[in-house]
């Protein structure tokens, strides 16, 4: 089976790399040429657990390519995934113009049969544009002769891939969501997704529309769970509550469920601000005000940077000239994504406030040198971001950080003071230990 993925970035390499892995011969195109050079030369662009190991095998077993040239990537595909940017726009909308664009160059070149899949996160309609772009180009190549005008079908499968574990939800999904009203797509993707559900997940076929919106129905709801979390948070530090004890109360009813009940300074990345923000924007197109949608948004933007007043009251107003040691930058584990970031919001308000930063983060500071500069210090390990600052704060939970050396904390720290963002310590061992400790939803810990 021969496929092509236009665009490699989280969601393109892993999609292109994974079908590789189930032995199809995968053509990546991507319009960055020194990217494009990078990766035949076997260096992964991104960081993603477990994607590097998968990427070099099947580039050695020539399984894997890589070029710039969209006509000779698809000469001999008869699927081409269009996994491309739909960043938003000012209004909130998705923008489309690339996957648009890359439609109607396909519409000049395609010579037979494809499958075009798009696997963006797209809203609502995207596959009716895609194929209105892809006619007009077909129309204006065969003006003159319509016969033997090559046919296609556009297919919505969207991706379910969490960054951190996108490499085991592409090659063990829970489910494969499948928009397509062709009898002969769905028979090709059948096929091609067979290697990967083989333990009896679903694949769950319906049309254009309703695997469109169910992408964003998933992450709206993902994110509406953490948004509701943190809420209920706030309000227990003000009834004197504990939000780990409530967490447990409500996670174990099974039509709750467990997972994204953490409390925290807010959700991040590069879907779940993007995707609610669009949902609501489609909606509002359609003359429908999606309510619970805009209160996700109001309280996660607040949310970013609660922690700020927990800071600043505690220096009686003032963190001028204090230095505050930051542990993690990524906008959560396992991944550099900074994208709508937590602790860029954070950060900026206490620079902009005085506040000296030194920062650690196992793989996000090259992304944060890039967009911050000199802005604030960057060390090469957790400890060393300690030595001489005034705090530590704490905004992404990556595993290194659950259980430090808390005697060489104090020992580096000016003071035994410690705000965190993410919940990573269990109160009684922190009042034991003398710290001052301030987290989401639970009681403040003093020395």
């Amino acid at each position: 089976m021969n496929i092509t993925v236009v665009g490699t970035g989280y969601v393109g390499l892993v999609t292109g790399t994974c079908l590789a892995e189930s032995g199809a011969n995968v053509i990546c195109v991507d319009i960055d040429v020194e990217k494009v050079n990078k990766m035949k030369a076997g260096i992964v662009p991104i960081y993603e657990p477990h994607l590097d190991v998968l990427f070099q095998r099947n580039i050695k077993q020539g399984r894997l390519s890589f070029t710039t040239n969209l006509e000779e990537a698809i000469k001999d595909s008869t699927i081409i995934f269009l996994a491309l940017p739909t960043p938003p726009g000012e209004d909130g909308s998705a923008d489309l113009s690339y996957i648009l664009g890359v439609a109607n160059d396909l519409g000049k070149i395609i010579m037979d049969y494809k499958v075009i899949i798009d696997k963006s996160t797209v809203p609502v309609g995207t596959a009716d544009k895609v194929t209105a772009a892809l006619n007009k180009s077909l129309n204006e190549r065969f003006a003159k002769d319509t016969e033997g005008k090559p046919t296609f079908d556009v297919v919505s499968n969207p991706e379910f891939l969490r960054e951190g574990f996108a490499v085991d939800d592409f090659m063990k999904p829970d489910r494969i969501v499948i928009g397509s009203s062709s009898d002969k797509a769905n028979a090709i993707l059948d096929q091609m997704y067979a290697p990967f559900v083989r333990q009896g997940n679903p694949v769950i076929f319906m049309d254009e529309k309703s695997a469109e919106l169910t992408k964003y129905a998933a992450n709206s709801f993902l994110a509406t769970k953490i948004s509701f979390m943190n809420e209920i948070a706030n309000l227990c530090e003000l009834v004197g509550a504990n939000v780990d004890d409530v967490r447990r109360g409500i996670g174990t009813d099974t039509r709750i469920g467990n997972r994204f009940l953490f409390p925290g300074i807010g959700y991040g990345g590069s879907c779940f601000p993007k995707d609610v923000q669009a949902l609501a924007k489609s909606s509002s197109e359609v003359d429908y005000d999606f309510k619970i949608l805009s209160a996700v948004m109001n309280v996660n933007q607040t949310q970013k940077t609660v922690i700020v007043p927990k800071i600043k009251d505690y220096y009686s107003g003032n963190v001028k000239g204090k230095k505050f040691a930051v542990w993690g930058l990524a906008f959560k584990p396992d991944t550099d994504d900074i994208r709508e970031a937590s602790s860029l919001y954070i950060i900026n308000e206490l620079v902009e406030a005085g506040a000296e930063i030194v920062a650690y983060d196992p793989e996000a500071m090259d992304n944060v040198k890039t967009l911050m500069g000199d802005k604030i210090s960057y060390t090469e390990n957790e400890y060393s971001a300690l030595e001489g600052a005034d705090a530590l704060l704490i905004f992404t939970e990556w595993q290194i950080f659950r259980n430090p050396d808390f005697a060489k904390v104090e020992s580096l720290l000016k003071e035994k003071v410690i705000f965190d963002g993410r919940n990573l310590y269990d109160l009684h061992q922190m009042e034991k230990l003398g710290f001052h400790y301030n987290s989401i939803g639970r009681k403040e810990v003093t020395k």
